[in-house]
């Protein structure tokens, strides 16, 4: 448990950082006023690398803390942890966000459902890439911006032609809460609670 609030709070920086630019880029959606279509194809290539590091994290961070370390289980634990923390994440959170915010276009979109030929390979993929290199801190920190821009671009999909200030400032809170919490349960405790930790290790 020490690990994982130690984690948590050395990651929300990584989490707010992705929500600014999280931002920008709605600025600019809004006043390009970018086409649905663009914002669609963005989501589908954004949540894609998504699950890919995700996968890469969450079996790396099994595989080093794991006794026994089994390849079988890495394996599994980064598929399930990226394809249903991803999926809640990227598509779920920000579904939520956009029917409280009643916006014109809200719809759930569900990745590794609606293209399952691609997602759920790429977490299978992942979790291989993640055992064979163990290294979690810049694929994580990648990971929060490719979540936060896959989570933006799905209420682009969603959006009207212009939103207020109170608008922005709860899509910013649920952008930060779509992705920092999602990512590290993902990323750090799923995997932590799956492996067998000692107290003393960091």
């Amino acid at each position: 448990m020490n690990i994982i609030i130690k984690e948590l709070k050395e990651h929300s920086p990584f989490t707010w950082f992705g929500t600014l630019t999280g931002i920008v880029l709605m600025a600019l959606i809004v006043n390009l006023n970018v086409p649905k279509n663009v914002s669609s194809g963005i989501f589908w290539t954004l949540h894609p690398l998504h699950v890919l590091m995700s996968a890469w994290v969450t079996a790396g961070l099994y595989y080093i803390h794991s006794k026994p370390k089994t390849i079988v289980s890495a394996i599994l634990v980064g598929y399930m942890g990226s394809i249903g923390i991803g999926t809640l994440s990227d598509c779920i959170i920000p579904y939520i966000g956009e029917r409280l915010l009643s916006m014109p276009h809200a719809h759930h979109h569900i990745g590794f459902i609606e293209k399952w030929w691609l997602i759920n390979p790429i977490a299978l993929v992942g979790s291989i890439v993640g055992i064979k290199w163990q290294t979690t801190k810049e694929p994580h920190a990648i990971h929060v911006l490719l979540s936060t821009w896959a989570s933006l671009f799905h209420i682009g999909m969603a959006m009207g032609t212009s939103f207020n200030a109170i608008e922005l400032v709860l899509i910013a809170t649920f952008l930060f809460l779509a992705v920092w919490l999602p990512c590290c349960v993902s990323d750090i405790v799923f995997p932590l609670v799956f492996s067998r930790v000692k107290s003393n290790e960091k």
